[in-house]
């Protein structure tokens, strides 16, 4: 070996780190983490799986939604949080809209017109005109009204484009009516799809709607677009349509709401929420 050229052994023990490394971090350290987890975070360390008749059902830690073929929610089930996570709560998908308080202009699909993929144009809903449609659809499903404000009555974003001689609600395409008639003495237009208004000046207008029925995780995802709890509010808004359509007392739907409802972390983080999957499980084994 000392008759090794210098570069040579620089080599060689180059490679022994890199072996001994490898059987270290690659094998021994994960081997160890492993086990350490099955040991002592059986549950959580594969994934809080929750089984129903001896069937994996889903996870404590990831959303899932409750709706029947065409999307529409099955009436007997706690509905969960809105997700923007792939196809929703795709774990490989993982992440927010990225849609921020700003964007309250949709892009309207033009009749006739097609994406780039050839399929027709659909055009783009801004993160304000998911909210209103979401919260108009929750309303409907509960029973509440489902204003807000900002939101037209139709369920999108109540948004004006002003100018010198016109203004135009442009979140509703004609030949709709707009949700006002006129604004400072300017007559009020439905918006053409593919018309450019750019230039004009953008006025979201507030409404008369006062403090939503609707909580705001009924119409927001989360974060992580994975979250498996609602809020208390929520769960409880929706407790009279679950009771009715199950036949049960009421005030058996809100005890298995308190049951399934986990407090703040440590005692003061967050606000307590309640886990929709075993809420449900909870309904349907009664």
């Amino acid at each position: 070996m000392d008759r090794m050229p210098s570069w040579i052994r620089q080599h060689v023990a180059a490679l022994r780190a890199l072996l001994v490394l490898t059987v270290v971090t690659g094998i021994i350290y994960p081997l160890v983490a492993t086990g350490v987890a099955q040991a002592l975070l059986n549950g959580k360390a594969n994934g809080s799986p929750i089984g129903k008749d001896g069937e994996t059902v889903g996870s404590a830690l990831i959303g899932q939604s409750f709706t029947d073929a065409d999307g529409n929610p099955v009436r007997k089930y706690f509905q969960s949080r809105p997700s923007a996570a792939g196809d929703g709560y795709d774990p490989t998908s993982t992440s927010a809209s990225n849609l921020g308080p700003e964007d309250i202009i949709d892009v309207l699909p033009v009749p006739g017109a097609k994406d780039e993929e050839g399929n027709p144009d659909e055009g783009k809903q801004s993160l304000l005109t998911q909210v209103c449609a979401r919260s108009k659809a929750v309303g409907a499903l509960e029973s509440v009204s489902g204003a807000r404000p900002y939101c037209t009555p139709d369920g999108v974003g109540a948004v004006l484009k002003v100018f010198p001689d016109r203004a135009v609600s442009v979140n509703q395409a004609c030949p709709v009516t707009p949700f006002v008639t006129e604004y400072q003495g300017l007559k009020v237009e439905c918006a053409k799809p593919g018309e450019d208004y750019a230039a004009g000046r953008t006025v979201p207008v507030r409404g008369d709607a006062g403090t939503p029925a609707v909580p705001a995780d009924a119409v927001t995802a989360s974060g992580s677009g994975l979250d498996p709890h609602i809020s208390v509010a929520y769960a409880d808004l929706q407790a009279p349509r679950v009771a009715k359509e199950r036949g049960l007392p009421l005030d058996k739907v809100k005890t298995l709401i308190d049951e399934h409802t986990t407090g703040r972390a440590l005692g003061f983080m967050g606000e307590p929420a309640v886990n929709v999957l075993e809420l449900n499980l909870a309904l349907d084994g009664r």
